[in-house]
């Protein structure tokens, strides 16, 4: 299975100013496939500790952190010689042993000559309960479920993958048909690598679909694992109300919606929780549309989507057959559908910060706006070919951006800064 995030491992490995290497994201997008395949095809020895129960590891690191008496220790767990040029030192469940965590402060200034790159399903959270951090002494590479790019990679379709890379719309638009199928296909099997593997392999959305459920129960178990005990209800009850938020017209996260009477500070740590584990994005409203984008952001309206598409069709209970057939009422909730793929994909695109806009009144809403640095680029999604955009004509009378984006299932066009972006090729987004 290809992961876009290896070639960045690769630039990280070759980069003079490198650190130890922390990959974030949820559990079960591949974090640890992802570091045993870089290992395997970038050095000559990989080796690899999982810090989870592991008593032998919490006593090394629990002494002094010296070092070379840490890489002499590892080398006796692992019976192999360490060669700081030739070998990967994985360390995975690395918040299992917070000193292990501190140790990388020490590797980064003493022995910056050792490759470690470490990973933790909940690493956020250990990162946020004051563990002493190596602040400025890491590099940071955050992990995704594949994004729809991957996904037609590993469905066979690398050609297709192909076209949108290079912008050849002209072709890809030829075979607009295979697109929007594997898109579908896509809504329903969504980025989670075991779920996409199963499909690949068999082709059989009922197992995906099982495969999808175990996920979801893996998550809801760690909620009571892992979580602050007085919590957990309140994480539940968010997580639980996540289908029924994205499938009102507007989509505003209302705490009403959780509890009847529920208030913001009942909740909050609940939806950080969840930020923090990589279970959901947060996307913030902005009320204007000014560089840097974060300083117009409003802390107290945001939305809350999912980290994969495919893991709310099945909370929502969707059926194959309402989304690759079509069905008059599966309208509404296909917008939520199509909006959670947007938002997955725009937050693949490196350095890009993720926003939705609507002004004082509430009468100009655009589902999203992304910051790339250099633009302000206004996104309002379609599910379908109907095109009318009332709030983008208003958002564009009003700041006038250089470029604004339609993404829909209709062609790709440009004309006049509108650019009409197939759905299937928004990732592509900064770099047209």
């Amino acid at each position: 299975m290809y992961r876009s995030a290896i070639e960045k491992l690769m630039k990280w490995k070759d980069s003079k100013s490198r650190k130890p290497l922390i990959v974030e994201g949820a559990r079960q997008v591949g974090k640890t496939w992802l570091m045993k395949e870089f290992g395997r095809v970038a050095y000559d020895e990989t080796v690899y500790i999982n810090f989870d129960s592991n008593s032998r590891m919490a006593e090394l690191f629990a002494s002094d952190l010296n070092t070379e008496r840490l890489i002499i220790g590892i080398e006796l767990y692992c019976g192999q010689k360490i060669s700081p040029e030739n070998t990967l030192l994985i360390f995975d469940e690395v918040q299992e042993v917070p000193r292990a965590l501190s140790s990388l402060k020490y590797f980064c200034e003493d022995a910056p000559e050792y490759h470690i790159i470490c990973a933790g399903s909940l690493l956020g959270i250990a990162l946020h309960e004051g563990t002493s951090f190596p602040v400025g002494k890491v590099d940071f590479l955050k992990l995704y479920p594949l994004s729809f790019r991957e996904f037609l990679m590993a469905t066979g379709n690398e050609r297709f993958s192909e076209l949108l890379e290079k912008h050849d719309f002209e072709m890809a638009t030829s075979f607009k048909q295979t697109y929007i199928d594997a898109l579908k296909q896509y809504y329903f099997v969504g980025g989670m690598p075991e779920a996409v593997q199963s499909f690949a392999d068999k082709r059989d959305f009922s197992e995906v679909r099982e495969i999808q459920k175990k996920i979801l129960t893996a998550y809801e178990q760690d909620f009571s694992k892992h979580a602050p005990v007085d919590i957990v209800p309140k994480i539940r009850m968010v997580w639980n109300s996540i289908p029924s938020q994205l499938a009102k017209e507007n989509k505003k996260f209302v705490y009403g919606l959780v509890r009847e009477g529920a208030r913001a500070k009942d909740y909050e740590t609940a939806i950080m929780w969840l930020s923090d584990c990589g279970l959901v994005h947060k996307v913030s409203r902005v009320n204007s549309a000014g560089i840097p984008l974060k300083a117009y952001e409003d802390l107290k309206a945001f939305k809350l989507y999912l980290v994969d598409v495919g893991l709310l069709g099945c909370m929502a209970g969707l059926h194959q057959s309402v989304l690759l057939d079509g069905n008059d009422m599966f309208v509404e909730f296909k917008g939520a559908l199509t909006e959670q793929y947007v938002c997955q994909q725009l937050k693949t695109v490196d350095d890009m910060g993720v926003y939705y806009y609507t002004n004082d009144r509430g009468s100009c809403e655009i589902d999203f706006v992304v910051d790339t640095g250099e633009k302000i680029i206004p996104v309002e999604v379609k599910a379908e070919v109907n095109l009318k955009a009332k709030s983008l004509k208003t958002y564009r009378e009003k700041f006038q951006p250089e470029i604004s984006v339609r993404t829909s299932m209709s062609d790709y066009k440009q004309q006049d800064g509108f650019i009409n972006l197939p759905l299937y090729a928004i990732d592509q987004i900064a770099s047209i």
